[in-house]
């Protein structure tokens, strides 16, 4: 069985003046290794739960551990062991990108790592010495990534990492995280984008309303949301049509259908996380 890295127990957070709580009784684990999606609409209390698992707030009820240890006995040396890329791009405008990371770098007990390394890792090794100002947003999204990966850290948490980045950066991106994982990092994601949480999470978790109302792995979701159907679709008259089939059947009228020369695709019909996310959530991204 997998080591727990992260084990999360009725957590509960209500923020000063509010009435509804932003986290309601919230619990997971997420197993050393794996890649967590943390999925939701903007308000669900994903950002809230985050911030109490690494420490940026106070005042919560339940139980947190990381890595083995209960939240409340981390100090700072917890940083040590993990790193974080918000979304929104943060730096020292004036420094160039090399500057920034040997000096963030320079905040850790591991000192100051592989900078260039690092650098040709998330694209910016053109742009090492252009100072941060200068970047753009997706480029100071991949500095974050960069910075969140200086000490390597047992746990990433990453805040839409692909956010603003052209499909391109954003595929790089991904195999990144996948890169982190398969040498044994957990990584906790949280995000809108389906597609990077399709590719790269092990298993997803929807939130609404400061509750997980949904988990499991993406594959599993998207046939239990889905309809196990075959769609063929064919030429009649020069136009396109679709005729559905039950999956794992096979009636005279499908092998008819194919047989005839008409049929231009066949594919299986199951929910895209787009439509899970719907689904389970009630909202629209």
């Amino acid at each position: 069985m997998d080591a727990v890295t992260l084990r999360v127990e009725s957590l509960r957070y209500t923020y000063p003046g509010r009435a509804t709580p932003a986290v309601d009784g919230m619990s997971f684990t997420v197993d050393a290794g794996e890649v967590f999606g943390f999925l939701g609409p903007s308000g669900a209390g994903k950002t809230t739960t985050q911030r109490a698992i690494i420490g940026l707030l106070d005042g919560w009820a339940g139980d947190i551990e990381v890595l083995g240890r209960s939240r409340l006995e981390w100090g700072t040396e917890l940083y040590d062991h993990v790193g974080v890329a918000f979304e929104l791009p943060v730096g020292y405008p004036r420094l160039t990108g090399r500057e920034d990371l040997t000096h963030f770098a320079n905040l850790h007990d591991t000192g100051a790592g592989d900078v260039e390394g690092l650098l040709d890792r998330v694209g910016l090794s053109d742009a090492a010495d252009v100072t941060v100002g200068s970047y753009s947003k997706g480029m100071r999204l991949r500095l974050n990534l960069a910075r969140a990966l200086l000490h390597d850290p047992e746990v990433l948490f990453l805040d839409e990492p692909t956010s603003g980045l052209d499909p391109v950066n954003a595929a790089g991106i991904r195999r990144l995280i996948l890169a982190e994982r398969d040498r044994g990092r957990t990584v906790f994601l949280t995000t809108h984008d389906m597609t990077t949480a399709a590719e790269v999470c092990d298993r997803v978790a929807f939130v609404v309303d400061g509750r997980i109302v949904a988990c499991d792995r993406p594959r599993a979701l998207r046939l239990t949301h889905g309809s196990r159907q075959l769609r063929v679709e064919h030429n009649i008259d020069g136009e396109l049509r679709a005729t559905y089939f039950p999956l794992g059947e096979s009636p005279p009228e499908l092998a008819e259908l194919l047989g005839s020369g008409r049929v231009e695709t066949v594919h299986t019909t199951e929910a895209d996380l787009d439509a899970v996310f719907a689904r389970v959530t009630g909202r629209q991204l």
